[in-house]
């Protein structure tokens, strides 16, 4: 198979400045996933723990991943309509920044053992997830139509290593608390918060110029006339489209989504694939434990899982862009269907457990990467910011409520019925697809 030709680029996108700040762009978002990557993935373990000892409670264990949850959704839409007023660099350095603070909240309410403090912190952490997920986007606004899943999986990649050491922060996080007088998990948020911090400094300084904003103003030259026509009626027009965007992001970002099918799809590709994800992913160490796994096995199968989620994204990246975002996102719920059986099928079975979350991970790459490429693609410059940032929200809210739910779930109709309930929900999704086959 021949490489595609960039045939749907416009002009401005193969112009030799545009394509060093592309490149510029993507090596500057890579470097702050990953030092930005290293606190998220402190939250995933040790932030359970530090909620468990402030409030000396098993019960405030769950809090922790909760709160960060809800505050992950909570700035999803903030965080895209500064993007939209004011640009990546501004939306992802406060993202970051503000993380960053609430890392500093909670070394305090270790430090006092406050429980309010507590919240407030993991709320704020929170908002690190959210300028994690959405820093994927920063990296397709000034790809060429053929590199704009593989830019945007290189970022998505780079949560790797943040994913990998975040959680393994405890013992020099103690070595750090030790030093500083402080508790004992206290050291692994110093470590967190100085990664975020760094992320924004990262992005502040170097991320210039603004890839969105450059974006626009290559998209308001293609609309300018050319000489000889009435330049103020064009400032007027271009004036009145940057306004458009900012005063109805939201509404008019819905209504784009209710009548572009392309956008709608990428939209529920996004939210069934991290539902069916986080509800699976969440019981698996449960499921494995009730059958006798060791933790340790158990913690080999979540980063395997890991693996799966972040590894290969420049694969399915590249993937994406030669077959077609559409194919890929197919090929994604395909994978999810034969993780649902292994999985289901497979709960007396290490091999296939630990398989089957591998391919969930890998299910949800080919989704995440795929349909974010897609939704950039069929969505207008202007509206993007507010669409990407509502799907994310949507990803967040609805994920939590699915892993929520899981636990009662499997209680009733056991593992495996876990798992047929998830491969169910990719069924419309697969429906979506023909429906936009066949109106071709």
């Amino acid at each position: 198979m021949s490489a595609p030709q960039d045939v749907s680029a416009k002009p401005w996108q193969t112009q030799a400045r545009v394509r060093a700040v592309q490149k510029r762009t993507v090596r500057v978002l890579a470097a702050a996933q990953i030092v930005g990557g290293v606190g998220v993935g402190v939250s995933v373990s040790i932030g359970s723990l530090l909620a468990e000892s402030v409030a000396r409670s098993e019960t405030y264990a769950g809090l922790a991943r909760t709160a960060t949850t809800a505050g992950a959704a909570a700035v999803g839409v903030p965080l895209a309509l500064v993007a939209q007023r004011h640009g990546r660099r501004t939306s992802l350095g406060t993202g970051w920044l503000v993380a960053a603070v609430g890392g500093a909240v909670l070394i305090g309410s270790a430090v006092s053992r406050s429980i309010p403090l507590l919240i407030v912190g993991m709320l704020l952490f929170g908002v690190g997830s959210a300028t994690n997920q959405q820093s994927r986007y920063a990296a397709a606004d000034l790809a060429a139509p053929h590199r704009r899943a593989q830019a945007l999986s290189i970022v998505v990649w780079s949560t790797t290593v943040g994913s990998v050491i975040g959680p393994n922060l405890a013992d020099p996080g103690a070595a750090v608390a030790s030093v500083l007088h402080l508790p004992r998990l206290a050291g692994a948020f110093v470590l967190a918060t100085a990664c975020m911090a760094l992320a924004s400094a990262l992005l502040w300084c170097l991320m210039r110029p603004d890839p969105l904003m450059l974006s626009r103003q290559y998209q308001d030259a293609e609309e300018r006339p050319e000489s000889g026509t009435d330049i103020p009626a064009a400032r007027a027009r271009v004036t009145a489209q940057e306004k458009k965007p900012q005063s109805g992001t939201l509404r008019a970002g819905l209504r784009h989504l209710r009548h572009a099918p392309r956008a709608a799809f990428a939209f529920v590709t996004i939210v069934v694939a991290h539902t069916v994800m986080g509800a699976v992913m969440t019981m698996t160490p449960v499921s494995m434990s009730q059958h006798g796994t060791g933790l340790t096995v158990v913690g080999v199968t979540i980063s395997g899982h890991l693996l799966g989620m972040y590894a290969f994204s420049p694969a399915v990246g590249w993937l994406s862009d030669r077959i077609g975002h559409l194919s890929t996102v197919v090929t994604g719920q395909a994978v999810f269907l034969v993780s649902a059986a292994l999985s289901g099928m497979g709960h007396d079975s290490v091999g296939m457990m630990m398989a089957g979350l591998f391919l969930l991970g890998l299910g949800w790459s080919f989704s995440l990467v795929a349909g974010s490429a897609m939704l950039s693609e069929a969505t207008p410059a202007a509206l993007r910011p507010g669409v990407q940032g509502t799907t994310d929200t949507a990803m967040n809210v609805v994920a939590a409520v699915g892993a929520g739910l899981a636990g009662p779930l499997m209680s009733w109709i056991g593992f495996g019925g876990l798992n047929a309930v998830a491969g169910a929900l990719v069924l419309p999704v697969l429906a979506f697809w023909a429906f936009l086959v066949r109106a071709r």
